[in-house]
């Protein structure tokens, strides 16, 4: 199986005779010399990157590379910062709680949950409390009512130990709408990211199969059954 090149080379640092190519629109165009392929990609205003170097021959695409690499690199921002709104944040509260703390703590959540952060509210008991279990549910319900224009609790509340929990998630953002294959430069055109191009390289490599398969079978009817081959003479 044929992988995805993290460095890719470009233009006149490719420097074999042929490659396999795949045009901007993800079209399979084949087994062409290189110097017509970067041809190719001049004439469209194009790059020509290498992207599978193991391959026989390369496999390589026409594609703009600079507007591939700012959304690659928008992708791994957007992941990144993903990966930070997993943690869990954490607030507790108490079942005696006042008004004005009771505001103070669930604007805290707020904060949290504006910022992408789950969030772990829990109430905490003391002594005789714990035969109150209502108490801090009411309380862990009424946070989940004045937040629920933000997030929502995960489950109902539960106890563990001597505390009661609920975790709030926040709700998605509404996406603005995005034409497919939109670039940085606010031009469409196809799309251009790692998914899209795993699957190019991977249609490229089902192309070789296919062709390396026609030219064995060819070869074997070329020679006819029961036939001895030597050099380039066939004998019965």
């Amino acid at each position: 199986m044929m992988s995805i090149a993290k460095d890719h080379k470009v233009n006149e640092q490719i420097r074999v005779r042929q490659i396999r190519l795949i045009g901007a629109e993800g079209e399979q165009i084949g087994i062409i010399d290189t110097r017509e392929a970067g041809a190719m990609a001049r004439e469209q205003n194009l790059d020509l990157v290498m992207v599978s170097p193991q391959a026989v021959p390369p496999v390589c695409k026409l594609m703009d590379y600079g507007r591939f690499r700012f959304e690659e690199q928008q992708n791994e921002k957007d992941n990144r910062k993903r990966a930070r709104s997993q943690e869990v944040k954490a607030i507790k509260f108490r079942v005696k709680i006042d008004a004005n703390d009771f505001k103070t703590k669930t604007n805290h959540v707020r904060r949290f949950l504006e910022e992408g952060h789950k969030v772990k509210v829990t109430i905490m008991f003391r002594g005789r409390e714990r035969t109150h279990p209502e108490l801090g549910e009411r309380i862990l319900l009424r946070v989940a009512e004045t937040l629920a224009d933000i997030g929502a609790p995960e489950s109902n509340p539960s106890m563990m130990g001597m505390d009661m929990n609920i975790i709030m998630t926040p709700k998605a953002a509404p996406k603005k709408p995005v034409a497919r294959g939109d670039g940085a430069d606010g031009e469409s055109g196809p799309a251009l990211d790692s998914a899209t191009l795993k699957n190019e390289v991977a249609q490229a490599e089902s192309a070789a199969q296919a062709e390396s398969g026609a030219e064995q079978g060819a070869a074997e009817v070329a020679s006819p059954a029961g036939a001895t081959v030597s050099g380039d003479v066939v004998s019965a």
